[in-house]
């Protein structure tokens, strides 16, 4: 479901992209310091957008540096890593352990059995340290589970799990920014379900699978153009009331870096889907 918070690196000037590539490897090389190469195996684009939103609003202490890694043995790269690297490392490998386990819960899948065993060691101090982050991640994707097994809820619903989800993670702490932060999340969270349940709608129905989008998909049964406009107003409100808690805070460094990303780059797999689509279409024609 993840990975829908990118950049859209055509969009942005060079600078930019090796600042954004600099918290990227930071975060990965925490993961790494943390929790070994399982660890770096959780990296996703999404808590490199949390760091680099954390670190705008916070201004914390940044160490950068340059140094090999295994991914990048040739050449030295830059690594920005501050305290909130480390805190999207927890939450990354919290989500790494909680949907391993979803995915063996819902559909018996041996991957994420041992997935979810080899980092359990892991999780549980980080259980204890954030109870909060905790509760939201099992709880969320547990009422998602029972939602998507009953088939009839809607889209708010079954949105609203991932929304809640994140939003708790977005607030690393309770203080006067927390709200808008929460609010950040929610409704990127939301996004994220949507617009992935957008790109699997005719794959889902297919095989039979929870929707949120399969009652209007069939309301639209052969106005495909009509259904994609629609879905893409809903993603568009997400995305609106996303940039509008955002812009509300006193952001100043890395600033264009999360434009690119909230204004851009969440859209860079929807218009490779809409593309890929639209190409299958013609082949039908």
């Amino acid at each position: 479901m993840f990975g829908y918070v990118m950049v859209n690196k055509p969009e942005m000037k060079v600078k930019d992209f090796e600042r954004y590539h600099s918290f990227y490897c930071g975060l990965c090389h925490e993961l790494k310091k943390l929790y070994g190469p399982v660890g770096q195996a959780t990296l996703t684009y999404d808590m490199t957008f949390l760091v680099i939103l954390l670190t705008g609003l916070y201004e914390p202490k940044t160490e950068e540096s340059s140094r090999h890694c295994v991914v990048h043995p040739v050449g030295k790269h830059p690594f920005a890593v501050n305290e909130y690297s480390a805190y999207c490392a927890e939450m990354n490998l919290l989500l790494a352990y909680y949907n391993s386990l979803d995915k063996w819960k819902d559909e018996r899948k041996t991957a994420g059995f041992f997935a979810s065993k080899v980092i359990q060691c892991k999780c549980r101090s980080l259980e204890q340290k954030y109870p909060r982050q905790a509760e939201a991640i099992r709880t969320s994707l547990s009422r998602l589970s029972e939602i998507e097994a009953g088939k009839d809820a809607s889209i708010d619903e079954a949105a609203g799990c991932t929304g809640d989800l994140l939003a708790e993670i977005f607030v690393c702490r309770e203080d006067v920014w927390s709200e808008r932060l929460r609010k950040i999340g929610f409704y990127l969270g939301k996004f994220i379900y949507l617009c992935d349940a957008w790109e699997d709608i005719d794959k889902d129905m297919e095989k039979g699978l929870y929707n949120p989008f399969a009652s209007m998909r069939a309301q639209m049964a052969g106005d495909d153009s009509r259904f994609d406009e629609e879905c893409l107003g809903i993603l568009r409100s997400m995305m609106a009331e996303c940039a509008l808690q955002f812009e509300a805070l006193p952001i100043v460094e890395e600033v264009d870096i999360l434009r690119n990303i909230l204004y851009a780059g969440v859209w860079v797999r929807y218009r490779a889907a809409l593309t890929e689509k639209r190409q299958k279409e013609r082949v039908h024609e």
